[in-house]
């Protein structure tokens, strides 16, 4: 999972695989292995996406009826945590005529409901398990299985999982115990945004099938240390950091019915939101100096204000302007225009709250105010 902000300019960089394309590598060595009683050092695969990839296999050794092959996984130029990590996977053929999932070291195990596997098993997502049981069964069944029906027991393993899940926000979404195998399409796009929506997507379910009365959102682990003080009672999955999409967070916490939503921003991000943006990333947007000079002018700051603004290069320095405070008129017009757009995706209950960099927060919690 990439956790870091994408530049603006990543057309050029590197694509690479993810976890679930190399579990599925593994495991077609493997069973090209214990079936031809050979060492396989190299398997190509169709992803899910339709593209052709190959793998080199790192490690390759086979019993009677077990295999084990290992890779390494490459990212290509995404800051993904999984990068350079061993992913393997041991196959143990049977006449069960099933293809079952194992948990190996390393890989993480379903502790709360709310994802699309059940509490317990193994945290191999849905794409990558497809992948595994056609391309293992059609060996088998291409095998012949001597007038049994062949079946196999996947146990994914990555080594060095469990310390790079703490990497992860894996915890907070109840899989603990290492990292997930993961990947819609195989293919891991530099910087790509995907990955992080689909966390925040997750994140919310989970708080939502488990019960969670009060989901609390901030951008980032800054903000979220300030809000964790303010709701010391609240468990890890009600907590989650949606980085620069707060339209997806929205959108995610209308869908799955969350009751109470805390929505906190620094100000440079509020300032974007009160201008309509949902995705707030520096390189896609500019904030609308206009706009802030016309909040500042309705909460009633003096005429030198819009001057002083214009003359700012970052949003952020505002607080030169308007000292944050709990009571100051200028933040509570700027919370009051963020409500509205949020308005706009999600009809919950809505507290906002704004961040400073010293911890200290203004509360928006009112819909009148």
């Amino acid at each position: 999972m990439c956790l870091e902000t994408p530049p603006a300019n990543v057309k050029k960089m590197k694509t690479g695989h993810t976890t679930g394309a190399c579990a599925a590598a593994c495991s077609k060595a493997a069973v090209m292995s214990v079936l031809g009683r050979k060492t396989i050092r190299r398997v190509e695969l169709t992803l899910p996406g339709g593209k052709k990839a190959a793998f080199k296999i790192n490690s390759c050794e086979f019993s009677e009826n077990k295999a084990t092959a290992t890779t390494v996984k490459d990212a290509g130029d995404d800051p993904d945590v999984t990068h350079g990590a061993v992913i393997g996977a041991t196959v143990l053929l049977n006449n069960t005529g099933e293809i079952r999932f194992l948990r190996g070291k390393g890989v993480g195990e379903i502790t709360l409901p709310g994802l699309a596997l059940n509490v317990g098993e193994p945290a191999i997502n849905k794409t990558p398990r497809k992948m595994m049981t056609n391309i293992v069964r059609e060996l088998l069944e291409q095998s012949g299985g001597n007038g049994k029906t062949p079946g196999a027991d996947i146990k994914v393993f990555v080594p060095e999982g469990e310390k790079l899940a703490k990497k992860t926000l894996n915890s907070r979404l109840g899989i603990k115990g290492g990292i997930s195998i993961i990947g819609t399409t195989g293919v891991v796009r530099p910087f790509s945004s995907a990955s992080y929506v689909a966390s925040i997507v997750q994140a919310v379910k989970i708080a939502a099938s488990n019960g969670s009365p009060h989901v609390v959102a901030s951008s980032g682990g800054r903000s979220e240390k300030f809000l964790r003080k303010r709701f010391p009672d609240l468990p890890d999955y009600a907590f989650i950091q949606y980085g620069n999409w707060i339209g997806k967070l929205l959108d995610a916490a209308e869908k799955n019915g969350i009751a109470d939503l805390t929505l906190a921003t620094m100000i440079g991000k509020a300032v974007k939101l009160a201008g309509g943006d949902m995705d707030t990333h520096s390189g896609k947007n500019v904030w609308n100096k206009e706009l802030i000079a016309d909040i500042a002018e309705k909460s009633g700051a003096g005429t030198d204000a819009a001057q002083a603004i214009g003359e700012l290069n970052m949003a952020g320095r505002l607080t030169e302007i308007f000292p944050l405070s709990q009571n100051a008129p200028f933040y509570r017009e700027l919370l009051k225009k963020c409500r509205a757009r949020c308005r706009e995706r999600f009809s919950g209950g809505l507290t906002l709250a704004l961040a400073g960099l010293d911890g200290q927060i203004v509360w928006y919690p009112d819909e009148n105010g």
